[in-house]
């Protein structure tokens, strides 16, 4: 597959070079451009993002592959990351990880066959007093997790909605 950014990306991709003195810097934005575009950055997007910005292919490959929030590889449509770090761990991280992995008939790491789902484990993402939680595809977390409110999630992600944002009050304002 040949892969090509649109006029309104490159648009936004030289709005984004303004924004610093030198390219270098705009790679990680402009890793986000090719991946909203295209769902990952595999080592063809990546050639292209290198090409866009005049940088060589070794770097823009080094900057996706370290972090871990850019997919390597195609994914489904709803990218599930759920926390096992030691506070999920403790409060069930590991439950709704298995829980989940029969819900969709899949193994972390995997993708459903519909394309809808891609489960993963990940490490801390940074919610420890709202665990277990999870991501949704870098983007929402899901905290305070149960059963019921995976089965929510899931239900309300194949009907094409986002979860709801969830305010979530810090005990020391809870009297104010």
């Amino acid at each position: 597959m040949a892969y090509e950014f649109t006029k309104e990306d490159l648009k936004q991709i030289e709005e984004i070079k303004s924004r610093y003195p030198a390219v270098m810097p705009a790679t990680l934005p402009v890793l986000w451009v090719a991946q909203n575009r295209f769902g990952h950055v595999n080592p063809d997007v990546q050639k292209l993002v290198a090409e866009t910005l005049g940088l060589p292919q070794a770097h823009v490959h080094g900057v996706a592959e370290f972090y871990t929030q850019y997919y390597k590889e195609e994914k489904g449509k709803h990218v599930l990351d759920v926390c096992t770090c030691l506070s999920c761990q403790l409060c069930g991280g590991y439950d709704i990880l298995h829980y989940l992995e029969e819900k969709l008939g899949i193994k972390k790491g995997e993708t459903t066959q519909d394309g809808m789902f891609t489960l993963n484990e990940v490490e801390c993402l940074g919610a420890c007093g709202y665990a277990p939680m999870l991501q949704v595809t870098n983007d929402q977390y899901v905290n305070h997790l149960t059963k019921e409110k995976v089965d929510k999630l899931v239900d309300s992600l194949k009907n094409g909605e986002k979860p709801q944002y969830e305010k979530i009050g810090m005990p020391q304002h809870e009297n104010i």
